[in-house]
């Protein structure tokens, strides 16, 4: 009985509805309570066919925002409303969606029939109210009804049915709302893609890529859904218009998956699942192609598409759970936020499913949804950022550990390289020149003096590695002394004048009058720069002259200008060359199929010697006319009076008898001292193979100077060095002076021993004079003062 009473109430009250007339002012309940609607199938009928009554009975909207879900069917809406009020009313209705594609008001007052369109399969200014959503204005006469038929058709997407009256006022402060509303929503969308699509092109990590592109295209298909796409951007309705929702909504899931396959790292963690990620990106593919084959597939799209998005979101969830299951660490605000997510999106489907009532939150879940996982999924990202920056800073950390360990290789090898290199050719040169001195025959002289040019070529070449390795590391230092530059440059000239003659080149030097006799400076580096330019000349000329020329120019604070012109009439260089003449290996890039050898360091080192000097260096060069160099060198003037004092320390009578120990492993680097040391009267000494053995033999000797090898089986000349100077072996030994004789010619080598308290330093091939110079120079009595002082 009880039953019987509520469906005759619910019977009654849907017949009372079919007739109730709604005053805004008056009735009660809210205008859907007064309406009924009608389901036309696919019958295209006019407003004649569909305005019996019996169409419309018994078929009432069950809520404020009746869905009847997808479908292409047409269907009616008929209600009354009056204005019962003595003036006239202007009302705003709200109805369908946004996206629905054809949405017709009829307004019928005494048989009179107004008809206003809306709809997106329209052009936009053909709307009744140009407005994004599916708007209709109600003008209604003073004391007047109305009966009031809307037609809507959609082509497969869900269909609600709003009828939401507002009045004037009403609608002015619903518009604020809700564009404060999509302001901040879509401007959170908006500057998260902006912002880590920047962070991609910086970090090139695809999570970004991905992340950004998915925040753009959830933007868009909320645009597509709320008009906007159709208002601003295909205003003319169409082809794309009717399709825009559907690819946004398959881009918006693909480029999530792609995301979260890349930020969960599906592919090294889950590989399982990789090909249920793969399964989707198919049927997404498939979706794609469908919505332009037919309107038929187009219409089925739209519940495979949201049936699709199910699917994803539950994969996407199997996929954090699992991760979680195997116990992986995932960033918390990525859970939250594919949470977030996951409750938006799925509001938002199952409600096109009907599977949810129609309110204000299940319709605008997918926003809430999608700018809270936005919002935490940012902070994902951010720390995702920081965990590359950690991530580079380890990575930058075992790169520079390894780039030292690499460099210190590295000097290990060059050092070795120039130990092994040097040591041969200081054995061969200290036999071609003592062969040069002794010898009377022409012809043995001519030959020895091609392996003493020969040795000198290759000197020069090793050097120029060791140079070049150092400049790299910024490590070419000048060694300052005080020397006598006439004699240096006078000697270079010698040289290579006797190499230009035996070219058939007439070579030519003038030097000015007033070079001063002594400078402060890098003797070395010095000959180094001329020899090398010098060497270019002679070698680039197959005939003419050579010119070596040389002014000196006084300048403020004892400075002198050396000003180098180093001419010669080879083959010259094209001005495109003179671009990159000082570059290192310049040599590769100029086709000279290898004609004039050398390694193509030369001039590198050279400006960059220069550079050490404070002084410049230009070219000035025509191709098959020849080229000139110009070199400006600042060198410090030395006063003459200390050349007296020079001479007066360097004068023989204060020479005393000078006993040697001579520490050399190389059999040839013994003879070649043997020779060297033998040739001096004043000196005696003892050739011993290592460390070990000099320390034992300057146990049973009495011994002035100690010329010590460095690198030597059993005991080397740095262990030995610093058992000598902490005073074991007693303190007369602890002071004996240490001069390091060695083929290594690397810059941290002559640091090493410096600190570690040799005395001097000087690299093989040994110069005799130079070797020499440095002996007696802690042999004097004056010197001795001076240094136990």
């Amino acid at each position: 009985m009880k039953h019987l009473l509520l469906l005759t109430y619910f019977i009654g009250l849907s017949l009372y509805a079919q007739d109730a007339i709604y005053d805004p002012l008056k009735s009660k309940g809210h205008l859907y309570e007064y309406a009924n609607f009608f389901d036309a199938g696919n019958l295209d009928l006019t407003l004649d066919e569909v305005s019996k009554d019996s169409l419309f009975y018994n078929n009432v909207l069950e809520s404020e925002n009746h869905s009847v879900g997808f479908t292409s069917n047409n269907y009616w809406v008929r209600f009354h409303i009056s204005n019962s009020t003595e003036q006239a009313a202007t009302y705003y209705l709200e109805t369908a969606r946004p996206v629905t594609d054809v949405a017709n008001l009829y307004q019928i007052e005494n048989n009179n029939i107004k008809h206003f369109k809306s709809g997106d399969s329209i052009p936009y200014n053909e709307r009744q109210v140009k407005h994004r959503a599916t708007i209709f204005k109600l003008d209604l006469p003073a004391n007047s009804t109305h009966q009031i038929y809307l037609h809507f058709k959609s082509d497969g997407e869900t269909l609600n049915i709003p009828l939401n009256l507002y009045t004037e006022t009403s609608f002015l402060m619903m518009n604020y709302r809700q564009q404060l509303f999509l302001g901040l929503f879509y401007g959170v969308l908006f500057l998260a893609g902006i912002i880590y699509l920047f962070f991609y092109t910086s970090l090139k990590e695809k999570s970004f890529l991905y992340y950004g592109f998915y925040v753009f295209s959830i933007g868009f298909m909320q645009s597509a859904l709320d008009g906007f796409i159709f208002e601003f951007i295909f205003p003319e309705g169409g082809y794309l218009n009717s399709r825009a929702v559907l690819i946004t909504a398959l881009l918006s899931n693909f480029f999530l998956l792609k995301y979260c396959e890349h930020f969960l790292k599906v592919d090294t963690l889950l590989k399982d699942f990789k090909k249920a990620y793969n399964a989707i990106y198919v049927i997404l593919s498939a979706l794609f192609i469908m919505l332009f084959i037919s309107p038929k597939t187009f219409e089925i799209v739209y519940p495979l598409s949201n049936l699709n998005g199910l699917f994803s979101l539950i994969l996407i969830l199997s996929t954090v759970f699992t991760i979680r299951y195997k116990r992986i660490a995932i960033d918390t605000y990525f859970s939250i936020g594919i949470f977030f997510l996951v409750i938006g999106l799925l509001g938002f489907v199952m409600n096109n499913l009907s599977l949810l009532p129609n309110n204000f939150y299940t319709l605008n879940s997918a926003k809430f949804g999608s700018g809270l996982e936005v919002i935490f999924l940012s902070l994902s990202m951010t720390n995702l950022i920081r965990n590359l920056r950690i991530e580079k800073e380890n990575s930058q950390a075992v790169a520079l550990q390894k780039s030292e360990e690499i460099s210190q290789l590295k000097t290990y090898f060059m050092s070795n390289m120039s130990h092994e290199l040097r040591t041969p050719i200081n054995a061969i040169m200290g036999i071609a020149e003592n062969e040069l001195m002794n010898s009377d025959k022409n012809e043995t002289r001519k030959q020895f003096e091609i392996i003493k040019n020969a040795s000198l070529s290759l000197l020069s070449n090793v050097n120029d590695i060791i140079d070049f390795e150092k400049i790299e590391k910024n490590e070419l230092k000048l060694n300052l002394e005080v020397f006598n530059p006439s004699l240096l440059l006078h000697q270079i000239s010698e040289n290579w004048s006797a190499e230009a003659h035996r070219k058939g080149l007439e070579f030519k030097f003038e030097m000015d009058k007033d070079i001063p006799i002594k400078v402060q400076g890098d003797s070395e580096r010095l000959i180094q720069i001329v020899n090398n330019v010098l060497a270019n000349a002679v070698k680039f000329t197959k005939e003419g002259h050579i010119s070596f020329k040389l002014n000196c120019i006084q300048q403020p604070n004892d400075i002198c200008r050396f000003s180098f012109r180093i001419s010669d009439t080879g083959i010259g260089i094209d001005a495109e060359n003179q671009k990159t003449i000082f570059d290192s290996f310049n040599q590769m890039r100029l086709n000279h199929q290898r004609e004039f050898g050398g390694i193509g360091l030369g001039l590198t080192i050279v400006k960059h010697l220069v550079e050490l000097f404070g002084g410049t260096i230009a070219l000035e060069s025509k191709p098959n006319k020849g080229t000139d160099i110009f070199i400006d060198l600042p060198l410090k003037n030395v006063a003459v009076e200390k050349e007296v004092i020079y001479n007066v320390n360097k004068n023989k009578s204060t020479v005393r008898p000078l006993h040697v120990l001579v520490v050399e492993d190389n059999k040839l680097n013994q003879m070649v001292m043997r020779k060297i040391l033998g040739s001096f009267s004043h000196v005696s000494f003892t050739v011993v193979d290592n460390g070990k053995e000099a320390l034992d033999a300057l146990k049973k000797d009495v011994y002035n100077l100690i010329l010590m090898d460095l690198q030597m089986p059993v005991m080397d000349g740095y262990e030995a060095t610093k058992i000598i100077r902490s005073g074991e072996l007693g303190e007369r030994i602890a002071v004996i002076p240490i001069i390091a004789v060695t083929a290594d010619a690397m810059q941290e080598t002559r640091q090493r021993v410096i600190d570690l308290g040799m005395n001097d330093y000087m690299t093989k091939p040994v110069k005799k004079d130079l070797l020499l110079d440095k002996m007696n120079g802690y042999n004097t009595k004056e010197d001795v003062k001076l240094r136990t002082a």
